[in-house]
């Protein structure tokens, strides 16, 4: 049986609950074109908005922060969502939101976690993801750690006037 410290706690980041002084922090990360753009195939826009709502559970998702363990500083966020409980899986999705603690290790330490929290804690069976084919850092992190190409939605972004594919990804349980 995991203990709590297992269950939340990697070698460099914890998962965590949002604190009302995280909404101005994670509001400056709209304001970096390169994590937006990054992060999800949706436009980039930078707000102001409260991000409390976030952060958090819901019937078929669970959010959370990321911490690091030797100082509490807020880097980023890590999310399941999607999930079909009845089919036991999900989709994952994070960000660094951080500049400085990119490429770093952070991110690939928060997928393990997730991961561990995803297979242990909510017993699902599968965990898929899709990233844009221009994130290689992204895509390096999910192989790490197991994830598999499965394929591609074909130039379904757009971005620069370039087109780019999603690679959709998973791993399984007995995988990871």
């Amino acid at each position: 049986m995991l203990s709590n410290h297992q269950l939340f706690c990697g070698e460099l980041v914890r998962l965590c609950a949002f604190r009302s002084e995280d909404a101005s922090v994670m509001a400056s990360w709209s304001h970096d074109a390169e994590y937006l753009r990054n992060v999800d195939s949706d436009m980039a826009v930078p707000t102001t908005e409260a991000f409390q709502s976030f952060v958090g559970k819901s019937s078929n998702g669970i959010e959370f922060l990321l911490r690091t363990v030797d100082n509490d500083t807020l880097i980023g966020f890590v999310a399941l969502h999607g999930i079909e409980w009845n089919n036991q899986c999900g989709l994952l999705a994070i960000g660094i939101g951080e500049e400085n603690f990119r490429s770093k290790g952070y991110g690939t330490d928060a997928l393990r976690l997730i991961l561990r929290y995803a297979f242990s804690e909510l017993n699902l069976n599968r965990v898929g993801l899709d990233v844009i084919s221009y994130n290689k850092r992204g895509i390096r992190a999910y192989e790490k750690v197991g994830f598999k190409v499965e394929g591609a939605m074909r130039e379904s972004v757009l971005r620069d006037g370039h087109k780019y594919d999603r690679i959709i990804m998973s791993i399984f349980r007995n995988e990871y």
